[in-house]
């Protein structure tokens, strides 16, 4: 982890703090997440937990998807009446602020033991960490980084939803260097 191309304010160490703290917040949420919640339920319990290690705010909206609401891109708003299957999908991604740091994290979490579910978890995240190996080692600029993902996800007969964009993580504002 490096700390290129930040601010006078960025400190690594607050960083890693306000990100495990982002961490530690997602896992004790999941543990109390059971299906027959909706979004908004499930939120509630995400938001207790955040603030039990004192969030300062939000630097973006969180998203906790479930099922079908998975697939929608971030500024989509959900479908109300979705709720958590017995035999289910659902996403986290929050970007809470701790210190004036964000803690930017996102996890996908599967209910029973569907293969395809399995499946589509695990190779995310084995694409995720492809993609974040080469971008260490390859020093790739942005559209390559991204062409890289979807070249990745084509190797699992998946497809990179490239209406998600990502951001730069350090201190704010993170379209400082560039937004798109």
């Amino acid at each position: 982890m490096t700390s290129e191309n930040c601010g006078a304010h960025f400190n690594l160490d607050q960083y890693i703090s306000a990100r495990l703290k982002t961490i530690q917040a997602v896992q004790n949420a999941a543990k109390k997440i059971y299906p027959g919640m909706n979004e908004h339920e499930a939120t509630i319990i995400l938001n207790q937990e955040l603030e039990l290690l004192e969030i300062e705010k939000f630097w973006h909206p969180t998203k906790l998807r479930i099922n079908s609401n998975t697939t929608k891109n971030f500024r989509e708003p959900s479908e109300d009446n979705v709720v958590l299957l017995d035999s289910d999908i659902y996403f986290i991604d929050i970007g809470p602020v701790f210190s004036n740091h964000e803690g930017d994290y996102g996890e996908t979490f599967i209910f029973g033991d569907n293969p395809k579910l399995l499946n589509l978890k695990n190779s995310t995240k084995l694409i995720f960490q492809a993609t974040q190996q080469a971008w260490k080692l390859q020093k790739l600029s942005g559209i390559e980084l991204y062409q890289f993902a979807e070249n990745e996800a084509k190797k699992y007969h998946l497809k990179l939803n490239s209406n998600m964009y990502g951001h730069r993580l350090g201190d704010f504002p993170h379209a400082l260097h560039y937004k798109g």
